[in-house]
C-alpha cells in the first residue's frame, strides 16, 4: 500500500515567492525615502508660496487704494515701477509695495519660528534669513484677438516667480503663481 504524497511548497516557488516580496519591500523604502524628503522640503516650498502671494497681494493692494496709477502696474523695462528679473526677496520699502526699486533699503527679508521652547515672541525665536529665495515679477499686457494691439488694454498678466533652494536638492526648485489685473477695482 502506498503512502499519499504530502503536499507543499518546492525550493523553485519558495525561492519565486521570496524575490517577489523583496522586490515589493524595496520598492516600498523607496516611497519612504520619497515621502521623507517631500517633508523635508515642504517648509521651504510653504515659504515660496507665501513670497508669491505676497507679492501679488501687494499689487492689488496698491492698485485698489489708489496708490500707483495703472500705468505704473507694469515692470520697470515697461515704464511701471516693478523690478526686471530675478531678485532677492527684500522688505517692502517706504511705499509698501514688494518688488520694487526701494525695497533694497528696507534690508532682507527674514522669517522668525519659536525656538526650542515651542512658543512664539519668545527670547529664544530663530530668525532664518531668506537669502536661498529669489522674486520675479514678470507683468505683461493681454490684448484682446478682437482689438488692434496699438490700444490700451485694461487687463494685464501677473507672474510670479519664486527660485529657491533646499538643502535636499542640488538643483534649484520653482514655483510659478500665475493671475491676471485690472484696471477696474
Amino acid at each position: 500500500m502506498r503512502k499519499p504524497a504530502e503536499g507543499g511548497f518546492s525550493l523553485l516557488e519558495v525561492l519565486i515567492s521570496m524575490t517577489i516580496l523583496t522586490v515589493g519591500l524595496v520598492s516600498l523604502l523607496g516611497v519612504f525615502g520619497l515621502a521623507m524628503a517631500s517633508t523635508q522640503t515642504s517648509q521651504q516650498d510653504m515659504i515660496a508660496k507665501q513670497l508669491a502671494n505676497e507679492a501679488l497681494e501687494s499689487i492689488v493692494t496698491a492698485r485698489n487704494t489708489s496708490q500707483i496709477t495703472w500705468a505704473q502696474v507694469q515692470n520697470v523695462s515697461n515704464g511701471g515701477i516693478f523690478l526686471d528679473l530675478a531678485n532677492p526677496i527684500y522688505l517692502p520699502g517706504v511705499d509698501g509695495i514688494s518688488g520694487t526699486a526701494d525695497d533694497t533699503v528696507a534690508g532682507l527679508q527674514s522669517l522668525k519660528e519659536p525656538g526650542p521652547d515651542g512658543i512664539f515672541g519668545t527670547a529664544d525665536d530663530v530668525v532664518v534669513p531668506l537669502t536661498g529665495y529669489k522674486r520675479t515679477i514678470l507683468i505683461s499686457a493681454v490684448y484682446d484677438t478682437q482689438t488692434p494691439p496699438s490700444l490700451v488694454t485694461s487687463l494685464r498678466g501677473v507672474n510670479i516667480t519664486v527660485q529657491y533652494t533646499t538643502p535636499q536638492t542640488s538643483l534649484p526648485k520653482t514655483y510659478v503663481l500665475s493671475s491676471f489685473i485690472s484696471q477696474y477695482r
